[in-house]
């Protein structure tokens, strides 16, 4: 059978305002709004698109691991340890909620930001060798 899963199309994140919060993602993080009403935002961005669903409050995409830590659902990939620092600086002039820049004992850095509902997600400065390969020749 050759049928499989190709790729994630959609990923879903609960924020308590959506205008706001689609505002946000535009303007901070260069997203492109496609739609948006009431109750959701659609964004383009990552190579993927992005529902922002209104949540209640207090509901966010973060997960405790088995030690009582705080993990994020998304890891973003970038080209390298040099746009890694920029994107870095670049958050952190756009005061974005971010942490430092680590090495987590495997390759490449990372470091993890926040939208404005404490969603959290993470960075990587290493590409996946299939997303090289296919889409940077």
């Amino acid at each position: 059978m050759n049928d499989k899963l190709l790729r994630v199309g959609t990923t879903y994140i609960p924020v308590t305002n959506v205008e706001l919060s689609s505002e946000w993602y535009v303007n901070k993080l260069g997203a492109e709004l496609s739609y948006k009403d009431e109750d959701k935002a659609i964004l383009n961005f990552a190579n993927q698109s992005i529902f922002l669903v209104k949540s209640n409050e207090n509901q966010s995409s973060n997960f405790y691991d088995i030690n009582g830590v705080e993990r994020f659902s998304l890891t973003f990939e970038v080209n390298g340890l040099s746009a890694l620092k920029a994107i870095h600086k670049d958050f952190t002039e756009k005061e974005i909620r971010v942490g430092e820049i680590e090495n987590r004992g495997h390759s490449g850095r990372n470091f993890v930001f926040y939208d404005l509902d404490s969603n959290k997600f993470d960075v990587w400065s290493e590409l996946s060798p299939t997303f090289k390969e296919k889409y940077l020749k």
